[in-house]
């Protein structure tokens, strides 16, 4: 004799994997990953100094490429 529920049970976890990923996508940004605990106020002035610092770290390269090399 062999298991005839085999099938049914990886069904059964196919489904609860996808149940789980859609209840995890309706989930509010605060409730996120690194948002967590986060503020909307808190997130967008973490973006900001991301952005800052990007381009700014941007901006130095440009200037290095600009600035002639002495030898």
């Amino acid at each position: 004799m062999y298991c005839q529920r085999g099938n049914q049970r990886e069904k059964s976890r196919e489904k609860a994997v996808k149940l789980q990923k859609e209840k995890e996508k309706k989930k509010a940004a605060g409730d996120k990953g690194a948002n967590k605990g986060l503020t909307l106020e808190e997130r967008k002035h973490r973006k900001q100094c991301s952005l800052y610092h990007k381009s700014a770290h941007s901006a130095v390269i440009q200037l290095q490429d600009v600035t002639p090399q002495r030898e």
